[in-house]
Formats: C-alpha cells, sequence, structure tokens
C-alpha cells in the first residue's frame, strides 16, 4: 500500500511529518485497519501515486480532484488549518510581490512576469488567473507565466527578481514564515484569492465502505490525541471535516468565472 502523508512536506519540517504519519498510522490500527504503509512516500511522481490501484493515503490538490482525479479516486476528508487566510476547512491564496516591488494593486500587473506552481494548480494558477481576469483587461495586459514546478520554488522566483509575482497557498505561506521566515521576509501581500475547500484527503476509488469509514474514524482520533498536539501545531493542522464531492466544485466555478471574464469584451468586464 501507498501512501503521501503530506503536500506541505517542507523539508525543515520533513521529520515532524514522519511523526504526524507515525501517530495517523497507530489510530488506524487501533481502527481496524491492515496494509496500514510504514512510511510516507516523498512526493515526486503524484499523479502516479494518486491513481495507484493500492492507494491506502495521501493529500492531493482540489484542482486535481476535479480534474484529472475526478471519478478516480475516493475523498476521505478535508483538513482544516490554522494559518492566516484559512477559514473552517477553506484556505485562499497570497498574491505576492518583492517588498521593494513598485507594484501595489493587481491592476499593476499589467504585462508583467508571473510566477505559476503548475497549471493543475488551485492555489497557485487558478485562482491567480480569476483574480487578475477582471482587472487586466488591455491587449497583452494579462502577465507572462513562468512555471516554477513549486510554490517554494515561486516564491524564490519572486525573491530574486525572476518573476513579479506569485499566488502562495496560505498554509505553505505561514509554515515558510515558521520553518524559513528569510525566505518570506521580503515579500508583501497585495491580494488575497477567493476561497475554496483546502487541500483533500484522499484514498483509492475502490475502497470497501467499511474500510473508508475506519480511515476516517482514525484520522478523526490523531486530531483529537494530545500526544499529537505539537506536531498537529507544527503543522498548523486544527482539524477535518467530511465535506461532500460536491464543496470541491467550489473550483470548477472559479475556473469559469475566470474563462467568462476573459472571453468578454475589455469594456465590458
Amino acid at each position: 500500500m501507498r501512501a503521501l502523508a503530506s503536500m506541505y512536506a517542507l523539508t525543515e519540517l520533513a521529520w515532524i511529518v514522519d511523526l504526524w504519519w507515525e501517530g495517523l498510522a497507530r489510530h488506524w490500527r487501533d481502527a481496524g485497519l491492515r496494509d496500514v504503509p510504514e512510511a510516507s512516500e516523498e512526493a515526486h511522481d503524484l499523479y502516479g501515486l494518486w491513481l495507484a490501484p493500492d492507494l491506502f493515503f495521501a493529500q492531493t490538490c482540489g484542482y486535481p480532484l476535479t480534474h484529472r482525479l475526478k471519478g478516480q479516486v475516493t475523498l476521505v476528508a478535508t483538513p482544516c488549518y490554522s494559518a492566516p487566510g484559512c477559514e473552517g476547512p477553506t484556505y485562499r491564496s497570497f498574491i505576492v510581490v518583492r517588498e521593494d516591488s513598485t507594484i501595489e494593486s493587481l491592476a499593476d500587473l499589467a504585462g508583467k512576469t508571473a510566477g505559476a506552481n503548475g497549471y493543475d494548480s488551485q492555489s497557485g494558477w487558478n485562482v491567480l488567473r480569476r483574480a487578475l481576469a477582471p482587472v487586466l483587461n488591455a491587449p497583452g495586459a494579462f502577465p507572462r507565466i513562468v512555471e516554477t514546478g513549486a510554490h517554494r520554488r515561486s516564491v524564490a522566483a519572486v525573491r530574486a527578481g525572476d518573476v513579479d509575482v506569485a499566488a502562495i497557498d496560505c498554509v505553505t505561506f505561514a509554515l515558510l514564515r515558521q520553518a524559513a521566515p528569510n525566505e518570506v521576509e521580503d515579500l508583501r501581500v497585495i491580494a488575497a484569492s477567493e476561497r475554496a475547500p483546502a487541500l483533500p484527503f484522499i484514498t483509492r476509488k475502490d475502497i470497501a465502505p467499511d474500510d473508508l469509514e475506519r480511515l476516517r474514524e482514525g484520522l478523526r482520533a490523531a486530531m483529537a490525541d494530545p500526544d499529537l498536539a505539537d506536531v498537529r501545531r507544527a503543522l498548523l493542522i486544527r482539524g477535518v471535516e467530511i465535506l461532500p464531492d460536491t464543496a470541491y466544485e467550489r473550483i470548477l466555478e472559479i475556473e469559469r468565472e475566470a474563462d467568462r471574464l476573459l472571453a468578454m469584451p475589455a469594456e465590458a468586464r
């Protein structure tokens, strides 16, 4: 069986993620699950992992869940984070520029260069596109996009001046402030994005209903375990909620809103 404990596994926090996995695994075994993986994998071939027939548990992004993974995996739960920008089981992105940049608002991004961790990212691309669509309405105004491959690389690209702006997941931003503050101390937030459900926990498509309930039972137990309180606090995790799949349609709505605005004549936006 295969697993990925967190999409927020910063190098500096890897040992804490390992402790979190050990706690999760213990509670899943207590809930009666067998074949619990001994360790969480590193995030390399994510789609290969997410679509693996022997997927035990993983975290993914909402955009893949509503697109390439749609109908191919089972939604387990949605985490709630304590990072600024999060509310209940929702999160948002912060649109950031260098502290010394002359950019003050979204409208100032016309003709600039933006960093995006990937075109299949809700937090790094989908919300950035939606935020810019209504304000950058002149021909050629939308920024040139540089795909960085990761939020942390987008942060580095903004700091280095390789790109002018990036949308950074608010949980990533908070974890960087905590674990590597020098990487974000010279950045400035100029806007916050639309909210959407946080990065979902998933499992394989054909999981038995009883095992799905045991997964949720163990997850809830780990969230309530006082021995894991410091681990949860370090990872900014404060709970989980069981949301219906339809909650993630908000991501599709954001995408459609951007499509509609970008298709409109400039003067009508």
